[in-house]
Formats: C-alpha cells, sequence, structure tokens
C-alpha cells in the first residue's frame, strides 16, 4: 500500500459541509490540510436544503460567490397539520435556498484552491491516533499522517470511530426521503408539512426546482411493505398539501434519494483521538432550524481555536476541552429545542393543537422559531 510520508497539520475524514468549510479555514491560516471524502463532487445528498441567513456572511468570507447564484431567499413559513390546518409566520432572520449538489463542490473547489489535498473516492479504512502525537490513517488510497485528526463523517460513523452504543432501544428509527421537483410553490416560503410518524419540507433552491425532503418512521414504511411509493399514498397523502406536491408536481430525479436507519440521539464532541463536528458531533434534528448553519458554526468554532493550538498555548487537552464547551454553548438550546418540538410533530392531534395555539399566540411562534435560528457569524 502507498504511504505518504507528509506530516499533515490536519486530516479531516469526511467532506460534507463541517469538514469542507474547516479545511478552508485551517488551509488560509497556514496549515497543511488533507480531507478525505469517500465519494465524488458533485452530488446530490438528503438534505432539506434550508440555511439560515446567520450563514451567509460567513461562507462569503470563505470566498462562495452567494450574490450571483441567483438564491431564493426565504422569508415566510407555513406549517400544515395532517388534517389541512396551516399556521403562516414571517421568519425574522429568514434563510435561503441551495442545493447541496451546488454548494459542496464550490466549497471543494475553494478548498483546492486554498492548497487543501482533496482526496475523492478515498474511504477511509482505519485511523489510530489516541495519545500517539502523529495519527495514522489508513484508507483505500493509502496511509497517511497527520498532527491533528477531525471526524465530519456525518450520522454514520466508521467503526473506528462508533463510541460505546448510546441508541436505546427505544429510540426511533427514520428514514429520509428527497426529491427534486417543479412546482408552485411562492419562492420566498418554506413550508413544514406534517403527517402520521414523520414530516416534510418544500422550498427552493437554486436553478429553478425545489427541494422536497421528508423525514418518516421507518414502521411507516415497514407497514406498506418497504414500498416507498405505497407508503407515500398511504400516509403522506391523508395531508393534503402533500397529496397536491407529489400528484401535481414534477420530478425531477430519475428516484429519490433515501437513507434510513437515522436515530437522533447524543454522540460526542471528541472521541478516539478525534475533533468531531456536524453530525458525528451531536443529535442535530431537521428543527433544530438547520444542520447545516451548526455544521458551518461549529468549524468556525474549531478553526478560530486553532492558532492557539498550534503556536502552543493550549495544549490539545485544552483545545478539546474549549472546543466542547464552545460546541454546548452554541448548540445545546438550539438541539433541546429541536427534539421537543420534533416531538409534537408528526402526530395527528398534538400537531392540530400545537398549530392552532400557535396561531393564537404569535409572539410565542417567533419565539419558537428564534430558538432554532443562531445569530449571524
Amino acid at each position: 500500500m502507498e504511504v505518504d510520508n507528509k506530516i499533515y497539520s490536519c486530516a479531516i475524514i469526511g467532506g460534507g459541509l463541517g469538514g469542507l468549510c474547516l479545511a478552508i479555514q485551517l488551509a488560509r491560516q497556514g496549515m497543511e490540510v488533507v480531507l478525505f471524502e469517500k465519494n465524488t463532487y458533485p452530488q446530490h445528498k438528503v438534505c432539506g436544503e434550508y440555511i439560515s441567513m446567520e450563514s451567509w456572511d460567513f461562507l462569503q468570507d470563505l470566498g462562495m460567490p452567494l450574490n450571483d447564484l441567483g438564491l431564493p431567499r426565504l422569508t415566510q413559513l407555513g406549517i400544515s397539520a395532517e388534517g389541512g390546518f396551516m399556521l403562516n409566520s414571517p421568519l425574522s432572520l429568514g434563510g435561503f435556498g441551495i442545493s447541496r449538489f451546488t454548494l459542496d463542490h464550490q466549497l471543494c473547489q475553494i478548498a483546492r484552491k486554498w492548497g487543501v489535498t482533496v482526496l475523492e473516492n478515498c474511504k477511509v479504512l482505519d485511523a489510530q491516533h489516541a495519545d500517539a502525537p502523529v495519527a495514522e490513517i489508513t484508507t483505500t488510497m493509502g496511509k497517511y499522517q497527520a498532527n491533528l485528526l477531525c471526524g465530519s463523517f456525518g450520522k454514520y460513523a466508521p467503526s473506528f470511530a462508533k463510541s460505546p452504543d448510546k441508541i436505546a432501544n427505544h429510540l426511533p428509527n427514520y428514514i429520509a426521503v428527497k426529491y427534486h421537483i417543479e412546482t408552485d410553490l411562492t419562492p420566498d416560503r418554506i413550508e413544514l408539512h406534517n403527517f402520521q410518524d414523520g414530516y416534510c419540507g418544500v422550498s427552493k433552491v437554486d436553478g429553478n426546482r425545489y427541494c422536497l425532503c421528508y423525514l418518516s418512521k421507518s414502521s411507516n414504511l415497514q407497514r406498506n411493505g418497504n414500498d416507498l411509493k405505497s407508503m407515500e399514498e398511504a400516509v403522506l397523502y391523508k395531508n393534503p398539501f402533500l397529496k397536491k406536491y407529489f400528484t401535481q408536481s414534477s420530478f425531477l430525479f430519475d428516484k429519490p434519494l433515501v437513507i434510513s436507519n437515522v436515530y437522533f440521539h447524543p454522540k460526542d464532541t471528541y472521541l478516539n483521538g478525534m475533533l468531531m463536528l456536524g453530525d458525528a458531533a451531536g443529535a442535530i434534528t431537521p428543527l433544530c432550524g438547520n444542520g447545516m448553519s451548526m455544521a458551518m458554526r461549529a468549524s468556525k468554532i474549531l478553526a478560530d481555536l486553532m492558532p492557539s493550538y498550534v503556536e502552543g498555548k493550549i495544549n490539545k487537552t485544552e483545545l478539546v476541552k474549549q472546543y466542547t464547551s464552545a460546541w454546548k454553548a452554541n448548540f445545546s438550546t438550539r438541539i433541546w429545542a429541536g427534539q421537543h418540538l420534533q416531538h409534537l410533530f408528526g402526530k395527528k392531534v398534538s400537531t392540530q393543537l400545537a398549530l392552532k395555539t400557535l396561531y393564537y399566540a404569535p409572539a410565542l411562534t417567533r419565539k419558537l422559531i428564534g430558538l432554532t435560528h443562531g445569530m449571524p457569524f
């Protein structure tokens, strides 16, 4: 197996938003960075593709030409219950829509421009770090070494990065499904439509298309013979808004993008010698506002701590301590709010009751929306 004898300043496992953003920032600080991505760019991913405006300035600072991409600004929110009741509310901070196909590809190009070694189609097989000063990473392209190791591999942890099992037997198992469609939804509006044991978001992205992405308990699929179309017709169509989108829209993918065995449970910001960010670091439910902004903010938190570590002002133990503390300070409330909101939605009675209560309490509605969005960074 080929061995790269260079010792990189940092190795990042996973080339999603958190990994790419961290790589760019570290490279701009003068660090030698290698990033391992098991797939290739550009690619579609199962994702709601809504980013709150908190991340706009950050992405522009990284070099993203956001103003040139004609991205839709999302300033209005609609939430429906299965029976057809719709709650409407303005989004005070708001967000914008952009496909992961576009966003990750652009960030990859920026990373390479700054000298990041981006290895596509490169799967990490093992990573040994523990207390050793240099991490050894074994991949399908050879062996690599780095002083620091970061994990940004998403919801599915590789075998060498798994913590002791924290998934309790009672935690629900979800599937997530994404389509791109052409439809007539107002381009400044994002909608969230509830159905039994799940919910579906619809909003505009770049390229005159809309992202339709839903999360459902796996039991819905099992009850419908593990047939996705049958499940959609039997379960999602009970919400009249979803029935309209599914029957009156043009679907642009040959087949949907699907991921299964999705759990939302506590994780670690540091494990087996790796600093974690993005979905690898925490139970980021869709109702937290958006996991994409949280992943990007986490990358900035970690990148801002790096100079002190590189200059020897703090050791690795202190780096981990400060990062973990900052991660909790920034995200604990959002994760808590998202988990509690998730308990309200996807249930016929409680969702209807919650939405009608919020209809008569617009101040409370704005407060709840505020809990799922962070301040610009």
